[in-house]
Parts: C-alpha cells; sequence; structure tokens
C-alpha cells in the first residue's frame, strides 16, 4: 500500500486493472483486424481483398500498441509472474510473435507485390490465424493452471496442449473472425458488405455456442471455479453475467438476419467479448498466475509501482487520445481505392 496526504492506494491491484484494460484492448481492437486475416481467403478477387485491407489499414499496427503495453507491463510490473508465466507458454508466445511479425510483413509487401501478391495474401491468411490460435490457446492453459513450485514454473514444456486450450484456440479464432466480419459489415459497401454478412450469419450462433461449452467446462478444472460460480449465494451474483452473454448474442444474431443497423453488430459482437473478459477476471481474481500466485506476492517494489505508475498515467491518456483521434479521422465507409466517406 501506498499512500499521499492520508489517502492509501493498492498499487498492485491498481497495476493489475491497468494491465487487465490493456490486455482488453488488444483484444477489441487487434482481434477485428486479425479476424480480418482469418476471414481473408473468403473474400475473392483484388478489389474485394483491396477493400478489407483498406479497411483497417490506418489502424492495425496501432491496435497492436496494446499488447506491448500488456506484455511489457507484466514484465515491469509483475515480474514473478513474468517469470513464471513465460517458460510454461514459451512455444505459444514465440509462436504468436513470429505470426504477427509475418502477418505485419504480409500486410505491406502485398500492396507493392505483382506476381507474388497471392504469396502474401496466404502469407497474411496465416500469419493472423496462427497469432490468433495462440492467443487463445495461451488463455486456456492459463484458465487450466500453471504447475508452481517455490517461485518457478515445475510442470513440462507441453502442459500447455491439452484439449482445453485447443477448444479455446479455436474459439478464439472464430471469435476474432466474427468482430472482423461485424467490422466489414460496419466499414464496408456493396459486395464486400453482403459477403461479411453472410460470414458473419454463421459465426455468431457458433461462437454463443463455444462460450457456452468453454463456460460449462471451466468449472470442472478446479474446485475453485465450480465454488465461484455455482456456490449459493456467489452464482446469484454472478448469474447476470451469462444472462446478459446470452441477450446480447441473440440481439447480434437478430440483427445479422435482419441486416439492418450496419454499425450495431460490431458494438455487440465487442460486447460479448468485454462480458467474457469480465467473466475470465472473475475468476482469476486475486491471482495473477491462476489458483497460484496472487496479484499482491507477484508485484514488484511499491516504490517501483509508484514510479512506473507516474508513467503510465501520462503515456496511457497519450495512446487513447491518438487512438480515437485515429478512428475519428478514418471514420465512414471504406472503398478499394481506400478513400473514406
Amino acid at each position: 500500500m501506498s499512500g499521499v496526504s492520508g489517502l492509501t492506494f493498492d498499487l498492485p491491484t491498481i497495476w493489475a486493472g491497468l494491465i487487465a484494460f490493456a490486455v482488453l484492448a488488444y483484444v477489441v481492437l487487434d482481434g477485428f483486424d486479425l479476424g480480418l486475416g482469418v476471414l481473408f481467403p473468403f473474400f475473392k478477387g483484388k478489389a474485394e481483398r483491396d477493400e478489407v485491407m483498406n479497411s483497417v489499414a490506418p489502424v492495425w499496427d496501432g491496435n497492436e500498441t496494446w499488447l506491448v503495453l500488456g506484455g511489457g507491463g507484466l514484465f515491469a510490473v509483475f515480474p514473478l509472474a513474468y517469470a513464471i508465466i513465460m517458460p510454461a507458454l514459451y512455444p505459444l508466445v514465440i509462436g504468436m510473435l513470429l505470426a504477427l511479425a509475418f502477418r505485419g510483413v504480409a500486410f505491406e509487401f502485398r500492396f507493392r507485390a505483382d506476381r507474388s501478391a497471392p504469396l502474401w495474401d496466404w502469407a497474411f491468411w496465416a500469419g493472423s490465424t496462427f497469432a490468433a490460435l495462440c492467443q487463445g490457446m495461451m488463455l486456456g492453459a492459463l484458465v487450466q493452471g500453471i504447475k508452481v513450485s517455490g517461485r518457478a514454473y515445475a510442470g513440462g514444456p507441453l502442459d500447455w496442449l491439452t484439449p482445453f486450450s485447443l477448444l479455446t484456440g479455436v474459439a478464439l479464432v472464430l471469435g476474432y473472425a466474427l468482430l472482423g466480419a461485424c467490422w466489414l459489415i460496419y466499414k464496408t459497401e456493396h459486395a464486400v458488405l453482403r459477403r461479411a454478412f453472410r460470414l458473419a450469419r454463421p459465426l455468431a450462433p457458433t461462437v454463443l455456442l463455444l462460450i457456452a461449452a468453454i463456460s460449462l467446462w471451466t468449472p470442472f478444472l478446479h474446485q475453485d471455479y465450480w465454488t465461484l460460480w455455482f456456490g449459493w449465494p456467489r452464482d446469484l451474483l454472478f448469474a447476470p453475467l451469462p444472462i446478459a452473454c446470452g441477450a446480447l448474442g441473440l440481439w447480434l444474431i437478430k440483427f445479422l438476419r435482419e441486416e439492418e443497423r450496419e454499425g450495431a453488430p460490431f458494438l455487440l459482437a465487442m460486447a460479448i467479448f468485454i462480458l467474457c473478459y469480465v467473466g475470465i477476471g472473475i475468476s482469476f481474481h486475486p491471482y495473477i498466475v491462476p489458483r497460484a500466485v496472487t496479484i499482491h506476492e507477484a508485484a514488484a517494489p511499491e516504490s517501483s509501482l509508484a514510479f512506473l505508475l507516474a508513467g503510465a498515467s501520462v503515456l496511457i491518456p497519450v495512446i487513447l487520445i491518438y487512438t480515437g483521434y485515429a478512428y475519428w479521422v478514418f471514420r465512414g465507409k471504406t472503398n478499394a481505392a481506400g478513400g473514406y466517406h
């Protein structure tokens, strides 16, 4: 605890909230442009694919800022958690970073390539899909738990590879694809818009079923999860969360079927992601390495947390202002030529 003029601040909890916010911002922002990559093969011809790329070209690299902030913040603020989680997930982390780099190169090269354009289109799809799969499997590995002995990772090199982590990996790939399709509904027109609606309609119920399957599986992974979500009277306290998620999902399906209000599906898909993220946060709290290391046990010294918080109090608002301004400048529909209207 740190205090100023009689006020006390729980710095580890504040930092946990900031890092959680950074990760959420990455998931909902970079999630939809990864989703565009997952859906890329379903768009035919250079004009359609150029329109898909142009819908996100001004903002895609800025979206990844939040990943840097989340990962860097974990290293600086919760070094013990970083030292445990990274050895447990090294293959997935390395795979994700390589896929994101491969995807970024493909994003730029495909606009300048001629004969090799189909290769870069494939690279954009492969990099986006593999990065999303790795992120989903990392989530699954964290939820199912990491073996810790003392202050170090005590599991094997492939503990992350389980049926549950594979399910969460596939679910996140399809979830990102749904976000991407809804983004295109909001940002494009004509042929790309119609195709985006056709892609989103089967994706929405599929993603909702996967969310339900993961939610029902999770309590069987650990007794604490079962007690949290099904123990009386806590089940009454948290029941509105899955109910709201299901209601938003049905609303999303309705809008996709009626093909009205082109901005609503994207907002609803983002809201579903946010509710799922809140549910994960409830399951994790007060741990940062689930069921092993708490937020306070993993935190850096108070002086370091206070020093870093001073910098973050400037940096995070700047990133938010820049991000908001970029989306405002490039608002409206896009087209294959890169124009906005």
